[in-house]
């Protein structure tokens, strides 16, 4: 099983990563004829994502004869161990898509160029300040470029409500009891017709809803000096109602969770209308929309405090540079081009986040159909309301993913009551917060 802790194995080895990236393959600038540069691309990502991002690479090709890319892809699962190792054996993409969670483990190991050093060709200028200010480390190096924003947030299919016989939950003062009422409909209403649908696919063991339970409890997981670090009776009390939807039978119990989950997004409940509501960042709804062919719908996420869930941007994912990327102007064309060109961002459109390029939100909504302009007019209704961001997960917090996953599952299963599992996500979560 890929996990963030075997992850932060191959990270340890690859601190040594400035002096085996000079041995490695990538050593040799220039392409195989010599004429020009080879620059390698590594993302992750559904069946949508791979297409677009290679439509948008051939795109590439025909303006940028000097320079040949290789794409590389990965399904998420697969992708941070299989780049951690390739950093440790010095073998790393030149251009490689980045996640908050690992971005300051990267970074501060060295193993990301610092891109205002090619500010000359990859000309973030024009990027919404607050966005562009994720990809900094601490010291205010920025080695992430945002590709966009994504908004942790509610997906809902109506069709299942309108067959249910229930309205749409007016998502601008539901709280989360409103959202465990309307959950447990659905699966009352499936359970009666013999249908093989529920009203949530999984919740409880997710440090994205955690920290949303956290920020609407005014904590956050990783504070600044400014901020508090979350209480034990605020885990205790999302343990508890994690574990009381799977009781209501609103969700379904922790087995079918943890397979649902692995099955990916094009597989799993939300995604073959077999679940009413699944918690998700919201660029995401394009991909669920494919797989499920039903108009899928973006809500705020229900709130302990109605009127008040604390929705944030947050930077969906980056483009990174690896620090000794052979040729770090090439790489640097390729990812402006990703980022900037108006034809690039009308084939990549916003599966991958609302781009934070103002003027490029007009470009894009001229090709969006009905259901992708669902994530754009979200995003803009969101900025009137978004509030401050969490801090990016720090590097000694990497590994707290899995931590959560693992431990919030005991409490799932019954194996131990919440508010023990909720002292010991606590330890957890303390000993991971970066040193001041």
């Amino acid at each position: 099983m890929i996990t963030r802790r075997s992850t932060l194995t191959l990270l340890a080895a690859a601190g040594s990563l400035p002096a085996l990236a000079a041995c490695g393959p990538n050593a040799s600038p220039g392409g195989e004829d010599g004429d020009g540069s080879t620059v390698r691309i590594y993302w992750w990502g559904g069946d949508l994502r791979n297409t677009l991002t290679r439509d948008a690479l051939d795109l590439f090709a025909q303006s940028h004869e000097d320079i040949t890319v290789t794409p590389e892809y990965s399904e998420w699962t697969g992708y941070w161990d299989k780049l951690a190792t390739q950093f440790a054996g010095g073998d790393a993409p030149q251009v490689l898509q980045m996640d908050e969670a690992y971005i300051d483990s990267y970074g501060t190991r060295s193993s990301l160029l610092d891109l205002e050093t090619v500010s000359d060709v990859l000309d973030l200028g024009a990027m919404d300040e607050a966005v562009l200010d994720t990809g900094r480390l601490a010291d205010g190096t920025l080695v992430g470029a945002p590709l966009g924003v994504g908004i942790f947030s509610v997906g809902v299919n109506p069709t299942l409500l309108e067959q249910a016989g229930l309205d749409m939950p007016d998502d601008t003062g539901w709280t989360w009891d409103d959202f465990a009422e309307i959950t447990g409909a659905v699966s009352a209403w499936a359970k009666e017709e013999g249908e093989d649908v529920v009203g949530l696919d999984f919740f409880g063991t997710s440090a994205a809803e955690l920290g949303a339970w956290a920020r609407q409890s005014g904590e956050q997981l990783f504070p600044r000096e400014d901020e508090t670090l979350i209480s034990a009776d605020t885990i205790t009390a999302y343990l508890e109602y994690a574990l009381a939807l799977v009781d209501s039978g609103a969700a379904v119990g922790p087995s079918e969770q943890i397979e649902d989950f692995a099955a990916g997004v094009e597989q799993g409940r939300f995604g073959n209308n077999r679940a009413a509501f699944h918690f998700q960042f919201h660029t995401q709804v394009q991909t669920f929309q494919e797989a499920s062919g039903s108009p899928l719908k973006l809500l705020r996420l229900p709130a302990l405090t109605s009127g008040d869930p604390q929705m944030v941007n947050k930077a969906s994912m980056y483009w990174s540079i690896a620090a000794n990327a052979p040729d770090p102007e090439a790489a640097a064309t390729l990812v402006d081009f990703l980022l900037r060109d108006p034809e690039a961002a009308k084939v990549l459109k916003i599966e991958r986040g609302v781009t934070a390029f103002p003027e490029l939100q007009s470009e894009i909504e001229t090709v969006l159909d009905e259901n992708e302009m669902v994530s754009l007019d979200f995003a803009r209704d969101m900025q009137a309301e978004v509030v401050r961001p969490p801090l990016v997960t720090p590097a000694s917090g990497v590994g707290f993913g899995d931590e959560l996953s693992r431990l919030s599952e005991e409490s799932l299963f019954g194996t131990r009551p919440p508010a023990d599992v909720a002292e010991e996500i606590l330890t957890v979560l303390t000993g991971m917060q970066p040193e001041t």
